[in-house]
């Protein structure tokens, strides 16, 4: 079973949908007992760093999704939620989850860079992992974001693109998965991505 975290913060009807619409059951999980109980989980989430991580501390789901992510089941961030996995953000002051190195950087006032970034673009995905293969070479997602995913670790890093400059928007650390892209905006591409964290 498949649990996207349900905390008022993402487009989660979104995500399940596009899981259902595949074929492969999902639930919304709203208390830390749902998370845990789950086989796989989805972190969501659009807006602000900091406003994310105070409705997961005010509904008590920060250790249970950093035991869900020591338990070795997969778990995958996606756009805020990929950022909500690092350790911290230039867009607020509080800690993140902590459950992969690193920070989220913002893009600056690189003109003529306009920020958000919003457009479709080409991902290249770094490393060989059944998650992020897929049959067309250099797959196109859906972003927007004015903040990008800034490793530690080089082998975190599971894909680039680009927006003036290349960038980090795919993480990887053992079974935690993160994507700056919107999988559940992004058609057959997301759609792919969606099965294969289903069949891991």
């Amino acid at each position: 079973m498949i649990g996207v975290v349900d905390y008022g913060i993402g487009n989660v009807a979104s995500v399940v949908n596009m899981f259902r619409k595949n074929g492969v059951d999902c639930l919304l999980v709203n208390t830390p007992k749902e998370i845990q109980e789950t086989d796989k989980l989805i972190l969501p989430g659009v807006g602000a760093f900091d406003s994310a991580m105070s409705k997961l501390m005010e509904l008590n789901f920060v250790s249970s999704i950093k035991d869900f992510a020591a338990s070795g089941k997969p778990l995958l961030g996606i756009c805020l939620g990929a950022q909500l996995l690092m350790r911290s953000s230039e867009e607020g002051m509080l800690s993140g989850l902590g459950v992969i190195e690193g920070t989220c950087r913002h893009f600056g006032n690189i003109q003529p860079l306009r920020v958000p970034h919003m457009n479709w673009s080409e991902v290249t995905f770094t490393i060989q992992h059944p998650l992020f293969t897929f049959p067309e070479s250099d797959p196109r997602f859906y972003f927007t974001h004015s903040y990008y995913l800034d490793c530690t670790y080089e082998a975190d890093i599971a894909g680039t693109t680009s927006y003036s400059k290349k960038f980090t928007c795919a993480t990887r650390h053992n079974n935690v998965f993160g994507v700056q892209f919107h999988p559940e905006k992004s058609h057959r591409f997301g759609a792919r991505l969606f099965m294969n964290f289903a069949a891991l």
